[in-house]
């Protein structure tokens, strides 16, 4: 597998929505994808529609804020389809809730997927890319980085995604490396639409108090977000780092 003569990618939370848009994106650009998700099953069907394509890829099941999980994945990444030298930390979850009624375990499981999980990825796959004198950086953030209700653990975690996003930047910006972040708004997915049953609303209703806010009037979908990282990882963006690109069809949430 190793043959294919095509810069390796990894991608976390590929198995559905963003993720698994990004992973499309990019092998269409040309990458080998690996994609990652908690678990490989998760991932088949997505890997199986980027070989199908004729592209290359593989599924590997992980928990990003697991340490010794990060590293066998990586490792087992570089050892299958080569050293990964872009890399995207989509994986996220919610636990929404107001502070009085948040519990400790809540904030931490939030904290740990998104900010440690990006920071284990980041860590374990720097050294490819310093190697190789080249490299792009990915952090999937969000306009909830500015605060939003009930999201006070979601919302730390991607503020915190955009200050680890400039610090990487700075430190590995002489090897070759950019890191940037992308910050969607209100994108079509299965957490919004799981968001939406929690308040006891249709999708549809949801979709239609939150675009009447947005200038362009329309909601998000994943191939939105999935086009910003591509412009990010391409050879010709190598003099845009540390940048947060918002994604959400205005200039704020």
């Amino acid at each position: 597998m190793r043959n294919h003569n095509k810069r390796v990618a990894l991608v976390t939370g590929a198995g559905r929505g963003i993720g698994a848009a990004v992973a499309f994106r990019l092998a269409a650009d040309g990458f080998a994808v690996a994609a990652l998700d908690l678990t490989a099953d998760s991932c088949e069907d997505v890997v199986s529609t980027i070989t199908d394509a004729g592209g290359a890829g593989i599924a590997v099941g992980t928990n990003v804020s697991d340490e010794q999980s990060v590293e066998v994945a990586v490792a087992r990444v570089a050892e299958t389809l080569g050293p990964p030298v872009a890399v995207v930390n989509n994986a996220g979850i919610t636990r929404d809730n107001l502070l009085f009624k948040m519990s400790v375990d809540e904030w931490d499981s939030v904290l740990n997927v998104h900010l440690r999980g990006c920071f284990l990825v980041s860590r374990a796959a720097q050294k490819f890319m310093t190697d190789a004198g080249w490299g792009r950086i990915v952090n999937v953030s969000s306009t909830s980085a500015l605060g939003n209700r009930g999201q006070a653990n979601y919302s730390a975690a991607k503020a915190g995604i955009q200050g680890l996003t400039k610090t990487l930047a700075i430190e590995l910006g002489r090897f070759g490396v950019t890191v940037n972040a992308v910050a969607p708004g209100f994108i079509e997915t299965d957490m919004t639409i799981a968001t939406a049953a929690r308040m006891r609303i249709s999708f549809d209703e949801l979709k239609a108090a939150i675009v009447k806010d947005i200038p362009v009037q329309r909601s998000g979908v994943p191939a939105d977000v999935a086009s910003a990282v591509s412009f990010f990882l391409r050879e010709d963006a190598s003099f845009v780092s540390g940048q947060v690109l918002y994604v959400a069809g205005g200039p704020k949430a």
